[in-house]
């Protein structure tokens, strides 16, 4: 996997230099740029599937009438919705430090003191809160009638959940979450704020050292590449799941 991301990469970049850019600055900085966006899709990628374990009993409780349940998840999610990342961002990786005697007590210093941490901690919750609305909705708009089948059935409400009614959901929430997925990688640039060397951090470095803004525009066509590449990918998946929704083909027309 490793190399085929690398044998593309190196290909980016040699496209990169045959458009008109500066060719000493990619090869000199090419390497880092590509380690860079690396880190951003490994943050992203983790941070996205546990943020999207956590969004299933999140959803849950948001429509639970219990208000025991209900009440905790309501306010996560208007936090993590309501409120900048970068700031989600900086109170984990800077406020863990303000309780470093109990984190330590209890043995979990050692994952707030690493920025890397931090930041897959504070994308988990965020994104946590946006797919568990996202689900939420896709739960709602599953259709009345095949849960009703079901019960006519006799299954249990655990199966029902687990064969109907969440794989429902995540068909119809599909397009939305394929946006919040986008969301994030662009929204991961903010991690070179707390020493990430992710694509944005990569690329601060290589200016500093080379004062050259087209590093900038260098970063920008990777993030959109990166970007085109899900989206098709995303695309295939609805297709594959969806095929429903697909767009119908034209009629033939009369003779």
């Amino acid at each position: 996997m490793s190399e085929l991301f690398a044998a593309l990469g190196h290909g980016l970049i040699a496209i990169l230099g045959f458009i008109g850019l500066d060719q000493d600055l990619l090869t000199r900085h090419g390497p880092s740029l590509l380690d860079g966006i690396w880190i951003t899709i490994k943050l992203v990628a983790v941070a996205t599937i546990l943020g999207g374990i956590l969004a299933i009993p999140v959803a849950l409780a948001r429509i639970s009438s219990i208000r025991v349940f209900n009440w905790p998840a309501t306010a996560f999610v208007f936090y993590f919705r309501g409120t900048p990342a970068l700031i989600q961002l900086f109170l984990i990786y800077y406020g863990a430090g303000e309780f470093r005697q109990e984190l330590d007590a209890i043995g979990l210093w050692w994952i707030f003191r690493d920025a890397w941490w931090c930041a897959l901690i504070a994308f988990t919750l965020n994104t946590a809160a946006y797919q568990a609305e996202i689900l939420r909705g896709g739960i709602q708009g599953v259709p009345t009638g095949e849960l009703e089948a079901a019960n006519a059935l006799g299954f249990p409400r655990g199966l029902i959940f687990r064969r109907i009614t969440l794989p429902t959901a995540y068909r119809i929430a599909l397009p939305a979450l394929g946006n919040e997925v986008i969301l994030m990688v662009k929204t991961s640039a903010i991690v070179a704020l707390v020493t990430i060397y992710d694509l944005m951090g990569a690329t601060r470095l290589a200016f500093s050292r080379s004062f050259n803004l087209e590093i900038y525009l260098v970063a920008a066509v990777m993030y959109l590449m990166l970007t085109l590449a899900f989206t098709w990918a995303w695309g295939r998946l609805e297709n594959r799941l969806n095929p429903q929704r697909r767009r119908p083909a034209t009629a033939p027309a009369r003779a």
